[in-house]
């Protein structure tokens, strides 16, 4: 069968079956004409990738699932390899749950250490807060510059699906009804955690390093873009959504990010992606819309640090557009 009707049976979209194909996870065979021709097979090993990744599983962790299936087993995990990813999974959640417990428990006792001391009297001298924002640190020099691929050239034009988001303002955003006016929506691929090392061989990636500084960027940028006309800058990761809350939080970034782990989004318009470390990434993109319709892409971007001053500048060259 074709791409389409294989996709519609396996519940995934036509571009899921051409990531797990680059990940080897389905071997399409070829029509006489060069077109894949896909099997019953293949559609029950899609099926499995996406039943299995509702539950975090990652599509090359299904790998032992689908070699199951291919031996003959009717389900996926009667194999004994199968079990073991299983238990792996389940020793990664409970390692996470047990993180997020501990962090959850002195929380609580900071919390309450600092009730029972009780605070200053309003007669005590105040002194004013810092008001500077935060800044991320600078980029290093010599990172390699991305360069165009040609994957964002079929984008102008394209209307946004109807996909809703929960931002971490904690509305749900359904991407076609934003604003009626010019807004804007910019793709990152994954944000760092501040007290940890960044992933080895992050910076050699081409446009992978500076997710904080862009988001400082445009944060620092946003009264600029708001007298240009833009009625809404909005930002979108597969990142999850704690670590955007803690982003949002650690540099007080005025607009919401968006998160869309599974790159449903992605899938839906074609947007160029890329892998490290085992997990699929957004490359760094941005969109300029006008309602639901895409009016200009900046593909590559780089550098990320400068990016919202070169989109506020495209806004003055382009008012009465």
């Amino acid at each position: 069968m074709r791409a389409g009707e294989a996709a519609a049976a396996a519940g995934v979209t036509i571009k899921a079956l051409r990531y797990y194909e680059d990940c080897g996870l389905l071997h399409p065979g070829r029509a006489a004409n060069g077109y894949r021709d896909y099997t019953a097979e293949d559609v029950r090993l899609a099926e499995e990738i996406r039943s299995l990744g509702a539950l975090g599983l990652t599509p090359l962790e299904t790998r032992p699932f689908l070699t199951c299936l291919r031996a003959g087993h009717e389900e996926g995990d009667h194999c004994a390899e199968s079990l073991a990813a299983y238990q792996r999974k389940i020793e990664a959640l409970d390692l996470l749950v047990a993180r997020l417990a501990h962090s959850r428990e002195e929380l609580i006792r900071r919390r309450d250490a600092a009730a029972r001391r009780g605070f200053p009297s309003i007669t005590e001298p105040f002194e004013e807060p810092d008001m500077t924002l935060p800044k991320a640190d600078p980029l290093p020099s010599g990172l390699p510059a991305p360069v165009d691929d040609g994957a964002a050239a079929h984008l102008p034009g394209r209307v946004l699906p109807a996909l809703s988001f929960t931002g971490t303002d904690g509305d749900d955003i359904r991407l076609d009804a934003v604003s009626e006016g010019r807004w804007v929506l910019f793709f990152y691929p994954l944000t760092g955690d501040p007290a940890a090392d960044i992933p080895e061989g992050w910076n050699d990636i081409p446009g992978a390093r500076g997710c904080s500084q862009e988001a400082c960027s445009f944060r620092d940028n946003l009264d600029a873009l708001r007298a240009e006309g833009v009625a809404r800058v909005l930002a979108l990761s597969s990142d999850r959504a704690d670590y955007q809350q803690a982003l949002v939080e650690r540099l007080h970034l005025p607009y919401p990010m968006l998160s869309d782990p599974r790159l449903t989004l992605a899938d839906a318009l074609e947007l160029p992606t890329f892998e490290a470390n085992g997990q699929r990434m957004y490359r760094r993109l941005t969109l300029v819309l006008r309602g639901a319709t895409i009016e200009h892409v900046f593909y590559p971007v780089f550098p990320p640090d400068t990016h919202a001053e070169e989109v506020t500048q495209w806004f003055r060259n382009h008012r009465d557009a």
